[in-house]
Order: structure tokens, then C-alpha cells, then sequence
């Protein structure tokens, strides 16, 4: 899947915002200049059943185990680098979009994304980022939003 045609097909009004490569969310934000808090980043978990599920987070928080556990009504564990590749054959390696949907994953989002009017995340690859309004992403998505941070 390419971010950007996707979000074309959908008919989603997006801001496309090529950068130089970045491989953590956090420094996303810094490239960008943009908060930790408006930038969502993307963490594969893989369940007690070895399915994987997408956690969609504020880069500026990490994702609470007991939380995703409960929301997922099972153990999970931090994927893998080799997970996340066969998981995102399309993607350079760790980047990740949040649109696990389109990968046949479940989506968490951290109820406190869905308090901003727009969030911004990586592409395909660690130089493209892209900015959207939040409920255009709740439309395409359709997460489960719960707390998955840590306090």
C-alpha cells in the first residue's frame, strides 16, 4: 500500500511532508517541528496467539503491556524487527503505518490522539511523513480507541 495513494483513493484530504530520514517517532516530531504529541507512532505487538496487532500512539509516550493485553483480551510482546518486515513487505524496514487495517491487523489508538484535530505519521519510508485530520484517519481506520499509554 502507498500512503499517498491511499489516502487519494479515499478522497482524504492529507499534507504530504517529505523530510530527511528519521527512524524513531520522537525525532520525526524534531525533524518536522512539530510536538511529540500531534505525531503518532506505530508499535507492532504480537499476541499470546502469535496474531499482531498495531498500537498507534503520541511519540512522546510508550505503549502500557497490561493496557494492550486487556484491549486485546490476551498477553502481548513487543514484535519483532523480522515481524514488523513480513507484517509491512511494502515498507522500508520499520517504518510503519497506521493503518493496520489495510495489513489485516487490528488498530489500537491512545484516546489521546483522538483529542487532536489532526495527527501526523510516517509513510512507506523514513523520509515521508504525512498530516491528516483526525477523523478522516477515525473513518478509514475504524480503531479501537482506549488509554494504551503508560502513565
Amino acid at each position: 500500500m502507498n500512503v499517498a495513494e491511499f489516502l487519494s483513493s479515499k478522497g482524504v484530504e492529507f499534507d504530504e511532508l517529505p523530510h530527511a530520514d528519521t527512524y524513531d517517532a520522537q525525532h520525526l516530531a524534531q525533524e518536522l517541528h512539530v510536538s511529540g504529541r500531534e505525531v503518532a507512532k506505530t508499535v507492532l505487538l504480537r499476541t499470546e496467539r502469535g496474531d499482531f496487532a498495531l498500537v498507534v500512539l503520541p511519540a512522546s509516550r510508550n505503549v502500557d503491556f497490561k493496557k494492550a493485553a486487556e484491549a486485546l483480551g490476551e498477553g502481548v510482546a513487543l514484535a519483532t524487527e523480522f515481524d514488523i518486515s513480513q507484517s509491512f513487505p511494502d515498507c522500508e524496514i520499520g517504518a510503519v503505518p497506521p493503518f493496520g487495517v489495510e495489513y489485516g491487523l487490528q488498530t489500537i489508538v491512545d484516546v489521546s490522539l483522538a483529542e487532536d484535530e489532526q495527527i501526523v505519521f510516517e509513510g512507506n519510508t523514513h523520509h515521508e511523513a504525512f498530516r491528516i485530520g483526525f477523523e478522516d484517519y477515525r473513518k478509514l481506520e475504524q480503531p479501537l480507541v482506549v488509554d494504551i499509554v503508560a502513565d
